[in-house]
């Protein structure tokens, strides 16, 4: 098969493994064409050089597409308004930023004419799934190459022997080999002594943490912060209003500074095994957080334990890259529904890796003051409680005396 590939589109991120698959392929795969692609998700300096680099190590172009605002937008938001946590913890910013770029890359595959569409992530990881989910739905006869499932190459030492041996320039060392993930929206670290979950997480050393400090270097002054939704998509910032990065830029700001939004946790990987990562998803945790505020005076009882529920299959949904499938857009169409209400605004206060409620209100709030007061009011007869007591203990009551009955005639 390999005399028939003359074109491969390569998912490129100018990191370790993509930086030697374009060589890899070219050796592989008689010559063949490598046209890279990156998908601007808010990697900021991460794609600083890229082109240079990619047209350097032999790809024939590289397409930098900018979809950070698509990604933020389409991705991020409709994810925080189904309140879906991975785990309990994880605020999926891999998982749904994969979708996305896999999509535009099928999309530039089918322009380029290629051949297949080549992807840097490992056999044992979740990206694969997700990449290569996006690329069935919108390019289903596609062939897709993943080097790491087929290739000699066993471990990141090997890469950089490799990269070495190729004179590809790399930004890491062997010390330092974290694996990182970063978006607008989050950073991973994985590997190296974070292999083992006994080792703590070394928040306070120098250049771990990017987008914010250690809770214990936070400052000891609390910071306000006001956020308006609509509908349960953020508008505003203390007033002010803005588009969906420059708000999730705002709070990653914000509550890096204060410590916010650190997840430490071994998770279950869809394929089947436990793995230990580092999170930093300042402005999400915010987010999440203010959000879950709103609903709590926006939404109704049975809405909003329904949507609980729901949001777990939401999360594994989008962790197991599931995006494009018709559950998921059911699933999404229902959260939508239910955010028709969530409009108002919520003052959190942060402090030292907190987000504390510090007020929330709504044009919608089903929250009355009256019914709800300790004091005089003239809307609640407490009388009335006395029969539904009465009927909801019912079937408790028959049970006792059923039971009695029974021990009575022993």
């Amino acid at each position: 098969m390999a005399n028939k590939i003359k074109k491969v589109v390569l998912a490129y991120s100018g990191g370790l493994d993509t930086s030697i698959i374009i060589p890899w392929l070219k050796e592989n795969y008689d010559n063949c064409e490598v046209v890279a692609v990156s998908g601007d998700v808010g990697q900021g300096t991460e794609l600083d050089g890229l082109e240079e680099k990619a047209i350097k190590t032999g790809a024939s172009k590289l397409y930098i597409e900018d979809l950070t605002e698509e990604f933020i937008e389409d991705y991020v938001f409709p994810t925080v308004q189904a309140g879906a946590l991975y785990e309990n913890q994880y605020m999926l910013g891999t998982s749904f930023a994969r979708p996305i770029i896999a999509k535009r890359i099928a999309e530039i595959a089918i322009k380029e004419g290629a051949d297949a569409i080549c992807h840097g992530c490992t056999g044992k990881g979740n990206d694969q799934v997700r990449f290569e989910l996006a690329i069935k739905a919108f390019a289903p006869d596609m062939q897709i190459i993943a080097p790491w499932r087929i290739w000699d190459i066993k471990s990141r030492d090997e890469e950089i022997d490799y990269a070495e041996a190729h004179n590809i320039p790399l930004k890491i060392n062997r010390e330092t080999n974290y694996s990182k993930d970063k978006n607008l929206w989050h950073l991973s670290h994985e590997g190296l002594d974070l292999e083992d979950p006994a080792n703590e997480p070394q928040y306070e050393k120098p250049g771990f943490l990017e987008m914010g400090v250690s809770p214990i270097q936070a400052p000891d002054k609390p910071t306000y912060v006001t956020i308006h939704f609509e509908k349960g998509i953020p508008t505003e910032i203390d007033g002010v209003k803005m588009n969906g990065k420059q708000i999730v830029a705002k709070l990653n700001e914000l509550g890096g500074a204060n410590g916010i939004g650190l997840a430490d946790l071994v998770e279950n990987r869809l394929v089947g095994m436990k793995s230990r990562g580092v999170y930093e998803t300042p402005g999400g945790a915010i987010l999440y957080k203010a959000h879950e505020i709103l609903e709590t005076i926006t939404l109704d009882k049975e809405t909003s334990r329904v949507k609980q529920y729901l949001s777990i299959k939401f999360a594994d949904i989008v962790y197991n890259g599931q995006w494009f499938t018709p559950l998921r857009e059911a699933m999404s169409a229902f959260v939508t529904e239910t955010q028709k209400t969530v409009t108002g605004d919520v003052k959190v206060k942060l402090y030292k890796g907190n987000i504390i409620n510090a007020g929330v209100t709504s044009p919608y709030t089903l929250y009355d003051e009256e019914v709800a007061t300790f004091d005089e009011d003239n809307v609640y007869n407490q009388a009335d409680s006395a029969g539904f007591i009465n009927l909801f203990g019912l079937p408790i009551k028959v049970r006792a005396k059923l039971e009695q009955k029974r021990n009575n005639n022993k």
